[in-house]
């Protein structure tokens, strides 16, 4: 068997780590797109309860005319 050169060797360990870190850079932004998706559903519901506080409030007001 050859015996790897000090050149090949350091280039494995660079892409090892090139690939590491890719990976979690692709964990990281699949977070972020989840973590998007659930601010934009908290949003929502947060805009509906505040038209339903309002709908209840006008009705309160009428109720007590």
């Amino acid at each position: 068997m050859l015996r790897k050169t000090r050149l090949e060797t350091a280039a494995v360990k660079i892409g090892t780590a090139a690939g590491r870190a890719d990976h979690a850079a692709h964990k990281v932004a699949k977070a972020a797109e989840v973590a998007r998706e659930e601010l934009t559903q908290l949003s929502k519901r947060v805009e509906n309860l505040a038209h339903d506080l309002k709908k209840a409030g006008t009705r309160l007001r009428k109720t007590l005319r």
